[in-house]
């Protein structure tokens, strides 16, 4: 491949979601995440609703990448090929290392304030499929995948946020013409 060559977004995206169905994560298990976190706030709002808002999320490039290396590097600390004592901090998951949460920080900047919110907020309590990539099973690897999968779940809910106020305002002001 010559420096002028690059990958096609469609190829990212494919490795991407093939990336989270290999590793046993699907669209509705973050969707559940985003419907927990938004319906208090979004009467009428379904799981469906927040399917399509993961999927939107996953099509921006930043989350791709930061997805495609984490769960990268997770696999290869299950194979045991990172070197020492990298290889002992990500096998644990260590409590000081934080670069997981770095990284999925970085993909959820780019969603705002809401996002950064309920990322740490999704960090703290790992609700759903976050809490159980968190569990140590054996043999698995998640200490990147958890927090990417936190990192998703918090874009698509600020993305509904916004998108919900979004309506409030163009509902008021239809009512006021």
């Amino acid at each position: 491949m010559s420096n002028n060559t690059f990958v096609p977004s469609k190829d990212i995206t494919k490795a991407t979601f093939l990336a989270l169905e290999e590793r046993g994560v699907s669209i509705l298990d973050i969707a559940e995440i985003v419907y927990e976190m938004q319906a208090p706030y979004n009467e009428g709002l379904t799981v469906q609703e927040c399917a399509q808002s993961v999927e939107r999320v996953l099509q921006k490039r930043e989350i791709q990448h930061a997805l495609l290396v984490g769960i990268e590097l997770d696999k290869l600390a299950e194979q045991k090929k990172l070197s020492e004592p990298l290889q002992s901090i990500v096998d644990q998951d260590e409590g000081l290392f934080g670069v997981d949460e770095t990284i999925a920080l970085g993909a959820v900047l780019t969603y705002g304030s809401i996002a950064v919110t309920t990322f740490g907020h999704l960090d703290k309590c790992k609700t759903g499929i976050i809490h159980q990539l968190n569990e140590k099973k054996e043999n698995c690897v998640h200490t990147f995948l958890d927090d990417l999968v936190a990192s998703v779940a918090a874009c698509a809910a600020s993305r509904i946020a916004h998108r919900y106020r979004d309506e409030m305002e163009a509902a008021e002001e239809e009512e006021v013409v």
